[in-house]
C-alpha cells in the first residue's frame, strides 16, 4: 500500500480542490439566475449559498444579514470558514506540495498558479469585480481533473484522488438539491411554474447537467430533476455515477488488504440505498430526509476510509 500520509494527502488534495470548484460554480450560477429573474428576492437567494456549503450555523454566529457582501466573504475568502475558496485551496496546495514527487508537474503548477491568484484577488469585494476569478477557480478545477485523468497512471495515487472528488461531488450534489427544494422555493403555488423552472433550470447548471438533462425530458421540474441528479448512472455529476466510481474504486484499492476493510462496507450501504430508490418514491416519503440519511452515510463512509486507509 502506498503510505497512509501521502495517501491522505492526494485524497483531501482532489476533495478540496472539488470543493473550491463547487463554491464558484454556485456562485457564478446563482448571480445570473438574480439577473434573470429581475427581482428583489438579494437576500432569499443569496443565503441558500450558505446553506449549500452546509455553514449556515457558523454563518449565522458571525454575520448579521445574509446578502451578496457578507455570503462572498464568508463563502469565497473567509479565513475563518474551512469550507471557503480561499482555506480549500490553500489546503489543497499544502496537500499537493507534500506529495509532489507523486504529482505530475502540471497538477501542481496549476494549484500553485490559483492559490497565488486566489491571495491577488482577496481584497475584492463585489461580485462583479469577482466573476472574472470564479471563472479561474472552475477553469482550473476542470484543468486538474484533465491533466490527472491524461497524465496520471492508474496507480494507488490517482484512485485515492479519484475517490475524493467523487465522494466530495456526490455530497454537493446531494446538497444542492435538498437546498432548492426547501429554501429557494417560496411558496408551494409556485411549483411547476415559470419562476419554478427558471429556478430548476439554475440547479442544473450549478452542475453543468442542464445541457445532457433537456436530452432526456422536454419541461423542467423537481420531480424529472430530481430522477436526473440523484440517479442517472450516466451522467458524471450525478449522485449515483459518483458514487459507483467512489465504490469501483475503493474496491480496487482494497485488493490486497487481509483486515476487514470497514470503507467497503460502509460504501456497500450507501450504493444500495440509491440502488433501492427512485425519484417519485423519495419525493412522497420526504426528499429532504432522504438526503439526510444518504448524507450521513457518505460521512460514515468517509470516517471509514480513514479508519481503513490512512490511520497508523
Amino acid at each position: 500500500m502506498m503510505l497512509s500520509r501521502v495517501a491522505n494527502s492526494i485524497y483531501w488534495m482532489a476533495r478540496y480542490m472539488e470543493r473550491a470548484d463547487n463554491v464558484a460554480r454556485f456562485i457564478d450560477v446563482n448571480t445570473h439566475l438574480m439577473l434573470d429573474l429581475t427581482l428583489n428576492r438579494e437576500a432569499t437567494q443569496w443565503y441558500p449559498l450558505v446553506a449549500t456549503s452546509g455553514d449556515d450555523e457558523t454563518f449565522s454566529k458571525r454575520y448579521k444579514v445574509a446578502d451578496e457582501r457578507n455570503v462572498l466573504r464568508f463563502l469565497t475568502f473567509d479565513q475563518k470558514n474551512p469550507n471557503s475558496i480561499l482555506h480549500c485551496i490553500y489546503r489543497a496546495r499544502e496537500n499537493a506540495r507534500t506529495v509532489r514527487e507523486v504529482l505530475p508537474v502540471d497538477v501542481w503548477e496549476k494549484i500553485n498558479e490559483l492559490y497565488h491568484l486566489t491571495q491577488a484577488h482577496s481584497r475584492k469585494r463585489s461580485v462583479a469585480d469577482l466573476m472574472d476569478y470564479y471563472t479561474q477557480v472552475r477553469r482550473t478545477g476542470h484543468l486538474m481533473t484533465g491533466l490527472m485523468y491524461n497524465t496520471m497512471s492508474r496507480n494507488q495515487g490517482w484512485q485515492f484522488a479519484h475517490l475524493g472528488q467523487m465522494l466530495e461531488r456526490a455530497d454537493k450534489t446531494a446538497r444542492l438539491l435538498d437546498v432548492k427544494y426547501f429554501l429557494l422555493l417560496p411558496e408551494a403555488s409556485l411549483l411547476d411554474t415559470p419562476f419554478d423552472a427558471v429556478q430548476w433550470g439554475a440547479v442544473l447548471k450549478s452542475v453543468h447537467a442542464l445541457e445532457m438533462y433537456r436530452q432526456q425530458f422536454h419541461t423542467i421540474n423537481y420531480k424529472d430533476v430530481t430522477q436526473f441528479l440523484l440517479f442517472e448512472k450516466g451522467f458524471p455529476r450525478s449522485v449515483a455515477f459518483c458514487l459507483d466510481e467512489a465504490a469501483r474504486t475503493m474496491s480496487s484499492l482494497s485488493q490486497g488488504i487481509e483486515r476487514p476493510n470497514k470503507a467497503i462496507i460502509e460504501m456497500a450501504i450507501l450504493t444500495q440505498t440509491i440502488a433501492a430508490s427512485e425519484a417519485t418514491q423519495i419525493i412522497a416519503t420526504g426528499l429532504h430526509e432522504f438526503i439526510d440519511v444518504l448524507q450521513y452515510n457518505m460521512n460514515l463512509v468517509d470516517e471509514a476510509i480513514y479508519e481503513s486507509f490512512f490511520k497508523d
